[in-house]
């Protein structure tokens, strides 16, 4: 992780332990895959908080991968970044189905990989 991103986690003021929580899994997306919000709600033992991650990304550092987190359909939002946020992941290679939404079957990342300090298990 960057430096910036420890920065960021260390300002109470503009996070709570939850979103910290959440940033640390996106860190851990790699290139060329995607998972989707209610993933993360339930990899931090919050099932019904999809919409809580959904507040979180709003507010994500712009060197975690954001564009990584994506609908459970596949869906790219983002109001006016989800332009952008399309962009970067075929920049990476992440397959779209012809309406548009990522193809998250071919590309859906096995969130398990991910260790609880933001890293990924090897």
């Amino acid at each position: 992780m960057t430096a910036d991103y420890n920065n960021f986690l260390s300002d109470k003021q503009t996070r709570s332990g939850f979103f910290s929580r959440v940033y640390r899994v996106v860190a851990c997306i790699p290139c060329g895959s995607v998972v989707s919000y209610g993933q993360i709600a339930w990899y931090l033992g919050a099932p019904r908080a999809a919409r809580q991650v959904g507040w979180a990304m709003r507010r994500c550092p712009d060197e975690l991968p954001w564009q990584r987190v994506v609908m459970a359909d596949g869906s790219v939002t983002g109001g006016l970044f989800a332009e952008e946020r399309r962009m970067r992941l075929e920049e990476e290679g992440v397959p779209f189905l012809s309406d548009g939404r990522v193809d998250i079957d071919a590309c859906r990342w096995d969130i398990e990989y991910c260790t609880t300090d933001g890293e990924q298990k090897r």
